[in-house]
């Protein structure tokens, strides 16, 4: 039976480390059913010792073996660690929507309802410029409540605030209706503006979806495609 010299080993262990192959304390982590770095390292030296002398094996393919398996190596831990990643990234999922119940989320829509302090607060984003800017709020049954006139105003980003709503409209409870129409220089046309609502619910989704709100008046929305949250 052949046995390993310990000398062999000593410079085959010099080697490994060279090539980033790291033997230490490879006996305690080995599986009984997994090849490890020990095992790979008795393959190697009882095939050097066995082989034909006559045609001893090239350097280079001695190294090529040992580079081979040192790749595999590092692919194993490298899946090790995204799967350890993974399960960081879940659980941060689930702290992220446990952090958003009970914030409001500013996205695009047409209705609207009073924050606690009996506002309604929006957002429109202009193409372009306009010369005329208009906001209508309306009821349920489509009765105008309010009108809003912005005059001019520069392409991007133009905020709107509603903070005199009567007692009616909030005692009500009901979303109030709101529509937007600007002139930018080919007749009046109609936006859509972003509103702030209320996040009723949060899941973790997936990985696909992210963590996904459950907004009022909106059902589902990805946390991904929101742009401003509001406590």
């Amino acid at each position: 039976m052949s046995t390993i010299d310990p000398t062999s080993q000593a410079q085959l262990d010099s080697i490994l480390k060279k090539i980033g192959v790291n033997n230490e304390g490879d006996t305690k982590k080995a599986n009984k059913d997994t090849l490890g770095q020990s095992d790979f390292l008795k393959l190697m030296t009882t095939q050097l010792q066995n082989q034909d002398p006559f045609a001893p094996m090239e350097n280079a393919e001695f190294i090529a073996q040992m580079a081979q398996f040192s790749t595999v190596t590092g692919i194993t831990d490298m899946n090790t660690t995204l799967a350890s990643m993974a399960d960081q990234l879940g659980e941060f999922r689930i702290a992220t929507a446990a952090n958003l119940l009970g914030s409001s989320v500013m996205i695009p829509g047409n209705y609207a309802r009073p924050d606690e302090t009996g506002e309604i607060h929006g957002m429109l984003d202009l193409p372009s410029a306009s010369g005329i800017t208009n906001l209508t709020f309306s009821n349920t049954a489509g009765d105008v409540l309010h009108q809003m006139e912005l005059g001019a105003q520069p392409a991007g980003l133009v905020g709107f605030s509603w903070t005199d709503l009567p007692d009616s409209v909030l005692a009500s409870g009901d979303a109030v209706r709101i529509e937007a129409f600007a002139d930018m220089g080919k007749g009046m046309e109609s936006l859509t503006p972003s509103v702030f609502a209320e996040i009723l619910a949060a899941s973790t989704g997936d990985a696909a979806t992210g963590v996904m709100l459950d907004v009022r008046d909106y059902g589902e929305v990805r946390a991904a495609d929101v742009s401003k949250f509001r406590r």
